[in-house]
């Protein structure tokens, strides 16, 4: 379990890293909006493995509220988005 926990870790972290640059230099809002959703969904993640490695559950509601966060902040951002030039 252990061994599986770092390896999903470091995929994480790599995967953050990447992430992190499309959301520097994204050519419109849109790209910026996408990879942080990405961002998000791998700090749910990242949570999850950790949940996984401890045994502790009370992460779980974390979770959740990261990702209705997520969801209403991806929404809001869609919605109120003025076209890029």
């Amino acid at each position: 379990m252990t061994v599986v926990s770092v390896i999903s870790g470091i995929v994480l972290v790599i995967a953050g890293v990447l992430t992190t640059f499309r959301l520097l230099d994204g050519p419109n809002s849109l790209d910026r909006l996408v990879a942080l959703d990405t961002l998000i969904a791998l700090a749910m993640c990242g949570l999850a493995v950790w949940a996984a490695y401890t045994g502790d559950t009370t992460i779980v509601p974390a979770i959740v509220a990261l990702s209705l966060v997520g969801f209403i902040g991806s929404v809001s951002v869609a919605r109120f988005r003025v076209s890029d030039k």
